[in-house]
């Protein structure tokens, strides 16, 4: 039996507030992998997204609402890759960002969100496990970056 060798690209937003001591996490819901787990937010491309900027705007939009305000740090990630219960495997790049103003309105693939202290992670739970070092690779990127890197979506 040949091996299934296709993958999803899904981009997932490591939120941080603007002192960079908390993290943003939303709880899934109806997620047949990590239903009622805490994550990142973030999703798929899709085809009619005109860049990686515009597919994380897409999806930030689509998940938190247009008004959150965030700034992310398009040129880097930290890259993980997520074997699916159904065999199916993704490529989860984890964006840096950090979230300026706005209501955030969760979209029904979420049931709550919480901001989390950064040195809170390791004991919360329910959450992926892979968060703790995906955010502590997000704190270090963001403080070190220049505003000019950023770019707001």
């Amino acid at each position: 039996m040949a091996e299934n060798l296709s993958f999803q690209y899904c981009q997932k937003l490591v939120v941080l507030n603007t002192s960079l001591d908390t993290v943003l996490l939303a709880q899934r819901r109806g997620e047949a992998d990590y239903d009622d787990v805490f994550s990142f937010i973030g999703g798929k491309m899709e085809t009619t997204d005109r860049s990686l900027v515009a597919g994380m705007q897409r999806e930030k939009n689509e998940e938190i609402g247009p008004h959150a305000r965030v700034k992310v740090l398009p040129n880097e990630s930290y890259n993980v890759l997520f074997q699916k219960k159904d065999g199916n495997s993704m490529v989860l790049p984890h964006i840096a960002s950090i979230y300026l103003e706005g209501d955030i309105q969760l979209n029904d693939e979420y049931s709550s969100y919480a901001w989390v202290p950064l040195d809170a992670l390791e004991t919360f739970e329910p959450k992926i496990e892979t968060v703790p070092a995906a955010a502590a690779w997000a704190l270090g990127r963001l403080s070190v970056a220049f505003e000019a890197d950023f770019v707001e979506i």
